[in-house]
Protein backbone atom coordinates (compact mmCIF):
# COMPACT_ATOMS: atom_id res chain seq x y z
CA UNK A 1 0.00 0.00 0.00
CA UNK A 2 1.33 3.41 -0.33
CA UNK A 3 1.92 5.28 2.53
CA UNK A 4 2.00 8.72 2.25
CA UNK A 5 4.97 11.50 4.04
CA UNK A 6 3.57 11.76 7.91
CA UNK A 7 1.98 14.71 9.08
CA UNK A 8 3.43 17.24 11.65
CA UNK A 9 1.45 15.02 14.05
CA UNK A 10 3.43 12.06 13.69
CA UNK A 11 0.30 9.66 12.49
CA UNK A 12 0.21 8.91 8.78
CA UNK A 13 -3.04 9.49 6.46
CA UNK A 14 -4.76 6.35 6.31
CA UNK A 15 -3.82 3.79 3.15
CA UNK A 16 -5.72 4.06 0.56
CA UNK A 17 -7.26 0.55 -0.77
CA UNK A 18 -6.70 -1.07 -3.65
CA UNK A 19 -10.57 -0.84 -4.84
CA UNK A 20 -10.49 2.69 -3.95
CA UNK A 21 -7.87 3.25 -6.40
CA UNK A 22 -9.33 0.99 -9.04
CA UNK A 23 -12.57 3.46 -8.65
CA UNK A 24 -10.88 6.18 -8.99
CA UNK A 25 -8.94 5.03 -12.19
CA UNK A 26 -12.45 4.35 -13.55
CA UNK A 27 -13.61 7.76 -13.00
CA UNK A 28 -10.31 9.44 -14.00
CA UNK A 29 -9.45 7.07 -16.79
CA UNK A 30 -5.82 7.16 -18.95
CA UNK A 31 -3.22 9.61 -17.90
CA UNK A 32 -5.22 10.62 -14.64
CA UNK A 33 -3.31 10.57 -11.36
CA UNK A 34 -5.13 7.65 -10.31
CA UNK A 35 -3.19 5.65 -13.39
CA UNK A 36 0.04 6.56 -11.76
CA UNK A 37 -0.93 5.67 -8.48
CA UNK A 38 -2.39 2.16 -9.53
CA UNK A 39 0.94 1.63 -11.29
CA UNK A 40 3.00 2.28 -7.74
CA UNK A 41 0.88 0.03 -6.38
CA UNK A 42 1.95 -2.95 -7.99
CA UNK A 43 5.25 -2.28 -8.51
CA UNK A 44 6.38 -4.76 -6.11
CA UNK A 45 4.41 -7.47 -8.60
CA UNK A 46 6.90 -6.43 -11.53
CA UNK A 47 9.93 -6.61 -9.03
CA UNK A 48 9.24 -9.76 -8.23
CA UNK A 49 9.21 -11.03 -11.81
CA UNK A 50 12.19 -9.86 -12.33
CA UNK A 51 13.61 -10.80 -9.79
CA UNK A 52 12.66 -14.16 -10.21
CA UNK A 53 14.05 -13.98 -13.70
CA UNK A 54 16.90 -13.37 -12.18
CA UNK A 55 18.15 -16.77 -11.51
CA UNK A 56 18.16 -17.69 -14.62
CA UNK A 57 20.23 -14.67 -15.99
CA UNK A 58 23.94 -14.34 -16.88
CA UNK A 59 25.18 -11.96 -14.37
CA UNK A 60 26.21 -9.65 -17.13
CA UNK A 61 22.12 -8.97 -18.18
CA UNK A 62 21.23 -5.27 -18.09
CA UNK A 63 18.25 -6.05 -15.25
CA UNK A 64 17.34 -2.25 -15.58
CA UNK A 65 16.06 -2.85 -19.14
CA UNK A 66 13.98 -6.23 -17.77
CA UNK A 67 12.78 -3.79 -15.28
CA UNK A 68 11.43 -1.00 -17.76
CA UNK A 69 9.88 -3.38 -19.95
CA UNK A 70 8.17 -4.86 -17.00
CA UNK A 71 6.79 -1.35 -15.85
CA UNK A 72 5.44 -1.26 -19.80
CA UNK A 73 3.70 -4.43 -19.24
CA UNK A 74 2.45 -3.29 -15.82
CA UNK A 75 1.06 -0.24 -17.68
CA UNK A 76 -0.64 -2.20 -19.84
CA UNK A 77 -1.96 -3.96 -18.07
CA UNK A 78 -3.92 -1.45 -15.81
CA UNK A 79 -5.24 0.16 -19.07
CA UNK A 80 -6.92 -2.95 -20.38
CA UNK A 81 -7.56 -4.63 -17.27
CA UNK A 82 -11.92 -4.57 -16.51
CA UNK A 83 -13.03 -5.31 -13.10
CA UNK A 84 -16.10 -6.36 -14.44
CA UNK A 85 -15.09 -9.42 -15.38
CA UNK A 86 -14.74 -10.66 -12.25
CA UNK A 87 -10.68 -12.27 -12.33
CA UNK A 88 -8.40 -11.23 -9.97
CA UNK A 89 -5.68 -8.13 -11.39
CA UNK A 90 -2.61 -9.73 -9.66
CA UNK A 91 -2.80 -12.79 -12.25
CA UNK A 92 -3.37 -11.00 -14.71
CA UNK A 93 -1.13 -8.07 -14.54
CA UNK A 94 1.58 -11.06 -13.59
CA UNK A 95 1.25 -12.65 -17.67
CA UNK A 96 1.05 -9.19 -18.72
CA UNK A 97 4.40 -8.56 -17.29
CA UNK A 98 6.15 -11.73 -17.62
CA UNK A 99 4.91 -11.37 -21.06
CA UNK A 100 6.83 -8.28 -21.73
CA UNK A 101 9.71 -9.09 -20.03
CA UNK A 102 10.55 -12.29 -22.21
CA UNK A 103 9.69 -10.16 -25.08
CA UNK A 104 12.29 -7.79 -24.38
CA UNK A 105 14.64 -10.88 -23.61
CA UNK A 106 13.78 -12.37 -26.84
CA UNK A 107 14.49 -8.92 -28.82
CA UNK A 108 18.35 -8.79 -27.02
CA UNK A 109 19.12 -12.00 -28.43
CA UNK A 110 19.97 -12.56 -24.67
CA UNK A 111 21.54 -16.38 -25.06
CA UNK A 112 23.95 -17.13 -27.94
CA UNK A 113 23.91 -20.33 -29.40
CA UNK A 114 27.04 -21.44 -28.39
CA UNK A 115 25.58 -21.60 -24.90
CA UNK A 116 23.09 -23.47 -26.20
CA UNK A 117 24.89 -25.65 -27.74
CA UNK A 118 27.33 -26.36 -24.27
CA UNK A 119 23.57 -26.56 -22.36
CA UNK A 120 22.36 -29.45 -24.81
CA UNK A 121 25.85 -31.45 -24.28
CA UNK A 122 26.02 -31.26 -20.82
CA UNK A 123 21.83 -32.24 -20.46
CA UNK A 124 23.12 -35.31 -22.87
CA UNK A 125 26.00 -36.08 -20.43
CA UNK A 126 23.41 -36.14 -17.62
CA UNK A 127 21.43 -37.57 -19.53
CA UNK A 128 24.19 -40.75 -20.51
CA UNK A 129 25.66 -41.00 -16.72
CA UNK A 130 21.91 -41.56 -15.29
CA UNK A 131 21.11 -43.94 -17.98
CA UNK A 132 24.29 -45.76 -16.75
CA UNK A 133 24.53 -45.63 -13.14
CA UNK A 134 20.48 -45.35 -12.28
CA UNK A 135 20.11 -42.54 -10.63
CA UNK A 136 20.64 -38.52 -11.17
CA UNK A 137 24.61 -38.18 -11.62
CA UNK A 138 26.48 -36.20 -8.78
CA UNK A 139 29.02 -33.31 -9.85
CA UNK A 140 31.84 -35.35 -9.80
CA UNK A 141 30.31 -38.18 -11.78
CA UNK A 142 29.43 -35.54 -13.84
CA UNK A 143 32.50 -33.70 -14.18
CA UNK A 144 35.02 -36.81 -14.61
CA UNK A 145 32.11 -37.32 -17.93
CA UNK A 146 32.56 -33.91 -19.19
CA UNK A 147 36.46 -34.49 -18.60
CA UNK A 148 36.57 -31.03 -16.24
CA UNK A 149 37.82 -30.48 -12.85
CA UNK A 150 34.82 -29.93 -10.58
CA UNK A 151 35.52 -25.92 -10.32
CA UNK A 152 35.53 -25.91 -14.23
CA UNK A 153 32.43 -27.78 -14.04
CA UNK A 154 30.85 -24.99 -11.82
CA UNK A 155 32.14 -22.36 -13.88
CA UNK A 156 30.56 -24.27 -16.91
CA UNK A 157 27.16 -24.24 -15.05
CA UNK A 158 27.20 -20.41 -14.47
CA UNK A 159 27.92 -20.35 -18.06
CA UNK A 160 24.91 -21.94 -19.08
CA UNK A 161 22.65 -21.16 -16.78
CA UNK A 162 20.86 -18.27 -19.39
CA UNK A 163 19.94 -21.21 -21.55
CA UNK A 164 18.34 -23.29 -18.84
CA UNK A 165 15.57 -21.03 -18.54
CA UNK A 166 12.18 -23.20 -18.64
CA UNK A 167 8.91 -21.96 -18.94
CA UNK A 168 7.68 -25.01 -16.83
CA UNK A 169 3.99 -24.33 -17.79
CA UNK A 170 4.80 -24.26 -21.43
CA UNK A 171 4.48 -27.00 -24.13
CA UNK A 172 8.44 -27.80 -25.16
CA UNK A 173 9.27 -28.48 -28.72
CA UNK A 174 12.14 -31.08 -27.71
CA UNK A 175 12.73 -31.83 -31.32
CA UNK A 176 14.41 -28.44 -32.51
CA UNK A 177 17.52 -27.89 -31.08
CA UNK A 178 17.92 -24.08 -31.99
CA UNK A 179 14.93 -23.26 -30.73
CA UNK A 180 14.61 -20.85 -28.01
CA UNK A 181 12.75 -21.60 -25.01
CA UNK A 182 11.15 -18.02 -25.30
CA UNK A 183 9.79 -18.64 -28.99
CA UNK A 184 7.63 -21.41 -27.33
CA UNK A 185 5.59 -19.23 -25.34
CA UNK A 186 1.56 -19.88 -26.82
CA UNK A 187 -0.71 -17.32 -26.99
CA UNK A 188 -2.84 -18.05 -23.60
CA UNK A 189 -6.09 -16.38 -25.34
CA UNK A 190 -6.23 -19.04 -27.76
CA UNK A 191 -6.85 -22.30 -26.21
CA UNK A 192 -6.19 -25.34 -28.37
CA UNK A 193 -7.87 -29.04 -27.05
CA UNK A 194 -4.30 -30.62 -28.27
CA UNK A 195 -2.46 -27.51 -26.36
CA UNK A 196 -3.96 -28.08 -23.19
CA UNK A 197 -3.62 -31.83 -23.49
CA UNK A 198 0.29 -31.37 -23.89
CA UNK A 199 0.53 -29.36 -20.95
CA UNK A 200 -1.22 -31.25 -18.43
CA UNK A 201 1.07 -34.14 -20.07
CA UNK A 202 3.85 -31.87 -19.45
CA UNK A 203 3.07 -31.06 -16.23
CA UNK A 204 2.62 -34.41 -14.74
CA UNK A 205 5.80 -35.61 -16.37
CA UNK A 206 7.78 -32.50 -14.25
CA UNK A 207 5.76 -33.67 -11.43
CA UNK A 208 7.48 -36.99 -11.62
CA UNK A 209 11.27 -35.72 -12.06
CA UNK A 210 10.49 -33.42 -9.37
CA UNK A 211 10.27 -36.51 -7.03
CA UNK A 212 13.68 -37.77 -8.06
CA UNK A 213 15.26 -34.88 -7.78
CA UNK A 214 17.64 -34.38 -4.58
CA UNK A 215 15.94 -32.55 -1.54
CA UNK A 216 17.90 -28.77 -2.29
CA UNK A 217 16.79 -29.04 -5.76
CA UNK A 218 13.23 -29.93 -5.11
CA UNK A 219 13.21 -26.67 -2.62
CA UNK A 220 14.55 -24.76 -4.61
CA UNK A 221 12.27 -25.45 -7.38
CA UNK A 222 9.08 -24.60 -5.26
CA UNK A 223 10.68 -21.30 -4.05
CA UNK A 224 11.38 -20.66 -7.06
CA UNK A 225 8.39 -21.72 -9.11
CA UNK A 226 5.60 -22.17 -6.13
CA UNK A 227 6.31 -19.52 -3.50
CA UNK A 228 7.52 -16.99 -6.47
CA UNK A 229 10.84 -16.19 -4.19
CA UNK A 230 13.47 -13.75 -5.27
CA UNK A 231 17.27 -15.14 -5.47
CA UNK A 232 18.18 -13.51 -2.66
CA UNK A 233 15.18 -14.42 -0.56
CA UNK A 234 16.07 -18.33 -1.40
CA UNK A 235 19.36 -17.65 -0.38
CA UNK A 236 18.74 -16.43 2.79
CA UNK A 237 15.75 -18.83 3.36
CA UNK A 238 18.34 -22.22 2.58
CA UNK A 239 21.48 -20.50 4.05
CA UNK A 240 23.19 -20.78 0.81
CA UNK A 241 24.98 -18.47 -1.07
CA UNK A 242 22.67 -16.74 -4.39
CA UNK A 243 25.54 -18.55 -6.69
CA UNK A 244 25.30 -22.18 -4.93
CA UNK A 245 21.49 -21.42 -5.56
CA UNK A 246 21.82 -20.46 -9.27
CA UNK A 247 24.03 -23.87 -9.58
CA UNK A 248 21.23 -25.80 -7.87
CA UNK A 249 18.67 -24.50 -9.75
CA UNK A 250 20.54 -25.26 -13.25
CA UNK A 251 21.23 -28.77 -12.45
CA UNK A 252 17.47 -29.37 -11.21
CA UNK A 253 16.36 -27.32 -14.98
CA UNK A 254 19.27 -29.63 -16.85
CA UNK A 255 17.88 -33.10 -14.93
CA UNK A 256 14.04 -32.01 -15.80
CA UNK A 257 15.04 -31.50 -19.25
CA UNK A 258 16.80 -34.21 -20.01
CA UNK A 259 14.06 -36.61 -18.34
CA UNK A 260 11.26 -34.69 -20.77
CA UNK A 261 13.96 -35.58 -23.53
CA UNK A 262 14.01 -39.02 -22.43
CA UNK A 263 10.55 -39.61 -22.23
CA UNK A 264 10.35 -38.05 -26.04
CA UNK A 265 12.95 -40.51 -27.11
CA UNK A 266 10.89 -43.29 -26.20
CA UNK A 267 7.08 -41.56 -27.27
CA UNK A 268 8.89 -41.56 -30.70
CA UNK A 269 10.38 -45.29 -30.76
CA UNK A 270 7.11 -46.24 -29.50
CA UNK A 271 8.92 -47.98 -26.17
CA UNK A 272 7.60 -47.82 -22.89
CA UNK A 273 8.49 -44.88 -20.91
CA UNK A 274 11.02 -46.32 -18.25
Amino acid sequence: MMIAQRADSGQAPPAVSQTELWHRYAAGGHGHASEDELVREYLPLVQAVVGRLAITLSPHANRDDLYSAGLVGLLQAVRNYDPEIGTAFEPYARTRVRGAVLDELRRNDWVPRSVHAKARKVQAVMREVEQRTGALPIDEEMAIALQLSLPEYHQLLDEIRPATFICLDAVANLGDDDQSEHELLADGSQPDPLEQASRSELASLIAQRLQQLPELQRKVMALVYYEDLRLSEIAAATGFSESHICQVHTKAILGIRSYLDRCERFTSSGLPRS
